[in-house]
């Protein structure tokens, strides 16, 4: 029988292991080698069909077994060499784990929902109309058969004592709450769904007063609760017919808070606007017209831009070559929300026509034509870099994928293409014609000349669009071009767009339940 002490002595060297993301595309099997320039004995995959592989394991196994080894004088060769075999099967058996919780956490991650590029929304916030009744009933509220959580009624009690009257937020500590939080007593005042309150005394000695219409959003959809997160109202797809008549606004319209809806609300549903009328002898005006919306955002190319061609920052946008269609800022985590080009003039010279493409347009004819090439946009994670700039190379924390969605209900969310500033495919080398197989359709749908809007800018008109939906690109030009812009962050112009669609109060009146 083989020792114990010996099978520790053959295995206590501690091994950290790489993490390599598992393809759901491939079934084929992986062995494990060790890494000799590694201390630790760290692990790497390898396909199965890197011949080297198994080789380096026969030649660690049949590494000759000293008769002057201290192990092997006390247990023998034999059993040196079992204990060997058996620490490499120790190794592959904890990488095949790993790879199953990998997979799981796939599956998991990508298919809550269906994919789906949702063209509908539930406009302003529904009115509640059921006519199921709220119940309480052994120290349980209930509606339309859904329990109510004691715990989350106590944790969303919206009293003063609870919440902040100014800032809305939470001043009670949720984790001071009895785990057996009980409901005391309660009563209902008020007639009609829409004015009827649950009063509930609390085992805790606190008093609670919820409207009934709070506790009937509980039971909302979550694609109700996103469209309201993220202000969603009817959005209209389009492709290159949209020029005889694209949406653009006055810019005296726009001034003021009160009209500002009017731009957004075409923002939101088109994924561009133009602006006409806005002073270009000066930049400064289309500045002013950013920061009505919200802060522009900083970079490391700074803030408000106006340049020329002359490659000031290491870009290819600051050169005069054609563009494909692509989206800004995909080597950030977060990418820039909105876009702003304003040309404010160009003088000896000819072209440098703006492409703007719908993303969200493309990827659902994808979604309908190969759904397993959109499944796999959906999927495989994306690496990018702007390294151009001297001492820079940002990078986003992780990859993410070309097409990403809402993880509770598969709804399309946004869409990162850049080949420029693209670094690598978060799949093992020899299965990286996945992807690119995958993206060449994609590319091919963006190409396609009935999806690709072209316009001359001219001076005077500024150009907004949404860079997580509309890619942008432009033909090459001779002369000089000076143009100017900025960034906007998504979660400011959204939050700008719900309080005006919605008001403040209906947006805050949410929070609990969206």
């Amino acid at each position: 029988m083989f020792p114990a002490r010996a099978l520790r002595r053959t295995t206590s060297t501690p091994c950290a292991y790489t993490r390599h993301t598992s393809s759901p595309f491939s079934s084929s099997q992986r062995i494990l080698r060790p890494n000799s320039s590694l201390a630790g004995g760290t692990i790497r995959e390898e396909s199965t069909e890197e011949s080297d592989s198994k080789a380096s394991r026969d030649q660690e196994a049949a590494k000759p077994i000293l008769a002057s080894d201290p192990l092997s004088a006390k247990v023998g060769s034999n059993y040196v060499a079992k204990g060997r075999a058996l620490e490499w099967e120790m190794r592959r058996l904890t990488a095949e784990i790993k790879r199953t919780q990998q997979r799981r956490r796939f599956v998991e991650t990508t298919l809550k929902g269906p994919y789906t590029v949702r063209t509908r929304g539930y406009g302003k916030i529904p009115e509640h109309i059921a006519d199921s009744k709220i119940e309480v009933k052994d120290n349980q509220v209930t509606y339309t058969d859904r329990k109510i959580p004691n715990i989350w009624l106590r944790d969303n009690c919206q009293c003063s004592s609870c919440i902040h009257d100014a800032t809305k937020q939470r001043l009670l500590d949720t984790f001071s709450i009895p785990k057996d939080i009980a409901i005391e007593s309660h009563s209902f005042e008020g007639e009609g769904p829409s004015n009827e309150v649950l009063n509930i005394k609390w085992s805790d000695g606190h008093s609670s007063a919820y409207p009934a219409s709070l506790i009937k959003r509980t039971t909302r959809s979550e694609e109700i609760k996103g469209d309201l997160r993220r202000g969603k109202t009817h959005i209209n797809l389009w492709d290159s017919s949209i020029a005889s008549s694209p949406p653009s606004c006055y810019y005296q319209e726009i001034l003021g808070q009160s009209q500002l809806h009017l731009l957004l609300g075409k923002l939101h549903k088109y994924g561009f606007c133009y602006v006409d009328h806005i002073r270009f002898h000066d930049p400064a005006e289309t500045k002013a017209l950013l920061e009505s919306i919200a802060f522009i955002r900083q970079t490391h190319y700074g803030g408000f831009y106006d340049f020329t061609a002359d490659l000031a920052s290491k870009d290819t946008a600051y050169t005069n070559i054609a563009l494909e269609a692509h989206t800004d800022t995909t080597y950030f985590s977060d990418p820039a929300g909105l876009q702003a080009f304003h040309l404010l003039s160009h003088t000896d010279g000819e072209g440098g026509a703006s492409l703007l493409v719908d993303g969200f347009k493309v990827a659902d004819e994808l979604l309908q034509t190969d759904k397993n090439a959109y499944k796999v946009l959906s999927t495989v994670n994306v690496h990018a870099h702007a390294s151009g700039n001297e001492g820079i190379s940002i990078q986003p924390y992780r990859g993410f994928p070309v097409l990403e969605h809402d993880v509770a209900t598969g709804e399309l969310l946004r869409v990162r293409w850049n080949s420029s500033d693209r670094a690598s495919i978060e799949l093992p080398i020899d299965e990286v014609e996945t992807w690119y197989d995958a993206a060449r359709k994609f590319d091919a749908l963006l190409k396609k000349k009935e999806n690709e809007y072209w316009e001359q800018l001219v001076p005077g008109r500024v150009l907004i669009f949404d860079n997580w939906r509309v890619l942008h690109g432009r033909s090459a030009f001779t002369g000089k071009r000076r143009i100017c812009g900025g960034y906007v962050n998504r979660d400011d112009w959204i939050s700008k767009y719900r309080m005006l669609l919605l008001g403040r109060e209906k947006v805050l009146e949410e929070l609990p339940v969206s």
